[in-house]
């Protein structure tokens, strides 16, 4: 397949400086990147990629799926696979909550100005066979993955990622049967997808921790 220009945003208050992104592509060394506390120039950046017919996964650090229990004692668990880090208790939550805006913020951004042909996927091998678009996943960076920086901590993920390149489905960190998709409902809401399946969608999630996720 083709080379893989791979983001990742590290979900936090813009306005208190906590957002940050990275960047990197295929086999290249990381580049310099400007603004990479700024939404903005994220949104540019995977625009121009897609306008240049690159393959584009984004990444998000929050997460972008819940489970939905048949036994409500475990509604608030943690996700299978996601261990003692459970996604609705601390950092989790609060950065499910400001990610339920910032991700819809992104993909309107790049929807209204990528090329109107630019489809969304959050199946890998669907996007492999589409060799075009934007492929969306969920980074799941751990306390002892974390660098100090909100741009670093993004980095983390994005170096990790690379890492499981090609077969990235292999390193699927996180699962879920029946669950709410939070990712689903943004791209139903920004105008990439009209199919209410999505609804109930996960994702990929990418785990980085300690060691795979070092530069």
């Amino acid at each position: 397949m083709k080379a893989v220009a791979i983001y990742c945003a590290d979900i936090g208050s813009v306005q208190r400086g906590n957002f940050g992104w990275a960047r990197a592509c295929g086999d290249e060394p990381a580049p310099a990147l400007r603004d990479r506390s700024d939404i903005n120039s994220l949104c540019d950046a995977v625009v121009r990629d897609l306008t240049c017919h690159v393959l584009v996964a984004l990444g998000f650090e929050c997460p972008l799926f819940v489970p939905i229990t048949a036994d409500p004692r475990f509604l608030t668990c943690a996700r299978p696979g996601e261990g003692n880090r459970a996604w609705c208790a601390g950092g989790g939550a609060g950065a499910l909550a400001t990610g339920l805006t910032e991700t819809v913020w992104i993909l309107n951004r790049i929807k209204k100005t990528a090329p109107p042909s630019s489809c969304a996927f959050l199946i890998w091998k669907e996007f492999v066979v589409a060799a075009s678009g934007l492929f969306l996943w969920e980074a799941f960076v751990t306390s002892k993955a974390k660098r100090g920086t909100h741009h670093d901590d993004a980095e983390a993920a994005v170096t990790c990622f690379r890492s499981c390149l090609p077969d990235v489905d292999a390193h699927n960190a996180i699962t879920g049967d029946r669950v709410r998709s939070l990712i689903g409902a943004a791209l139903l809401q920004t105008g990439w997808s009209t199919d209410l399946a999505l609804l109930q969608a996960t994702c990929l999630v990418i785990r980085a921790s300690a060691t795979n996720g070092s530069l």
